[in-house]
C-alpha cells in the first residue's frame, strides 16, 4: 500500500466521520447537556417576561460563574439577531454567561460564516433552538426598501445587507416597514429550515427547531411569530 494511497484513505476517513471527529476533539461535547427546543423556548419567555415587568435577574454573571464557563460552555439557544445596539439578547431575554449561543448581523441576515457559526452551535455544542429576532423599526430593513425604492445602490459593504433583505422587500412592496421587517425574519428562518447538510437533517430528524421573533423597542416584548 503506498503512502499515497494511505494518505487519500486517511483523508476519504476524515471526510466521511468529520462530525464524529470534531466532536470527539471538542472537550465541550463529551458531556454536553441537551435542552430540548420547548424547555429553551420556556426558558427565553420567562427571561424576557422578567426584563418586560422590570424584574430582570441578571443570572449567573459573577466571577464564580464566569470560572465555571473556562473550560467549556453550554449555550441552550442560539439567537441570531440585528446588530442594532438597542437590541442585545443577554439583556432582552435576562439570560447570562454561557447561556446563549448569539450571532449578530444587520437586518439579522445569514451569510457563509454566520451559517458557520449556528452549525457549529448545532453539531459541536448540541444546541437545539435557533431563533432568528428581528425588531421593531430596523435600519437595516428600512435602508433596504429606502434604497430599491429609489432604484438605487447603498455604498460600499451595506448593498450585501440590501441585497440579503431584497426578496422580504420586494414581496412587501405596498406595506409598512414592521411588515417587512417580519418577512425577512420569516425568510431567514426559512433559509436556515433548508440549510444543508447540517440544518435540514437536524430538523427532519426532530433534533432541532428554528423560529422567528419580533421584539418591540416601545415595550421590550418578544413575540414568537411561528414555533413550528
Amino acid at each position: 500500500m503506498t503512502k499515497t494511497y494511505l494518505a487519500l484513505l486517511v483523508l476519504a476517513t476524515g471526510v466521511l466521520s468529520g462530525s464524529q471527529h470534531a466532536r470527539a476533539a471538542d472537550p465541550a461535547h463529551a458531556d454536553q447537556p441537551v435542552v430540548p427546543p420547548a424547555e429553551a423556548m420556556s426558558r427565553l419567555k420567562e427571561g424576557n417576561g422578567r426584563y418586560t415587568n422590570g424584574n430582570p435577574q441578571h443570572p449567573r454573571q459573577s466571577s464564580e460563574e464566569r470560572e465555571k464557563l473556562t473550560k467549556s460552555q453550554h449555550p441552550f439557544a442560539i439567537v441570531l439577531g440585528c446588530a442594532d445596539s438597542r437590541v442585545p439578547a443577554e439583556i432582552v431575554f435576562d439570560q447570562g454567561l454561557g447561556d446563549l449561543f448569539v450571532v449578530r448581523v444587520a437586518g439579522n441576515v445569514i451569510d457563509d460564516q454566520s451559517l458557520g457559526s449556528i452549525e457549529y452551535a448545532v453539531d459541536h455544542l448540541a444546541v437545539r433552538l435557533i431563533v432568528v429576532l428581528g425588531h421593531q423599526r430596523c435600519g437595516a430593513v428600512k435602508a433596504a426598501k429606502d434604497t430599491i425604492a429609489a432604484n438605487g445602490k447603498a455604498p460600499g459593504h451595506i448593498q450585501s445587507l440590501v441585497t440579503a433583505i431584497e426578496p422580504a422587500v420586494e414581496a412587501t412592496l405596498k406595506d409598512d416597514l414592521e411588515v417587512t421587517v417580519k418577512a425577512n425574519v420569516k425568510n431567514v428562518v426559512q433559509a436556515l429550515r433548508s440549510s444543508t447538510p447540517v440544518l435540514k437533517a437536524k430538523i427532519d430528524a426532530d433534533e432541532l427547531q428554528v423560529v422567528g421573533a419580533y421584539y418591540s423597542l416601545d415595550t421590550g416584548m418578544v413575540a414568537f411569530m411561528d414555533e413550528k
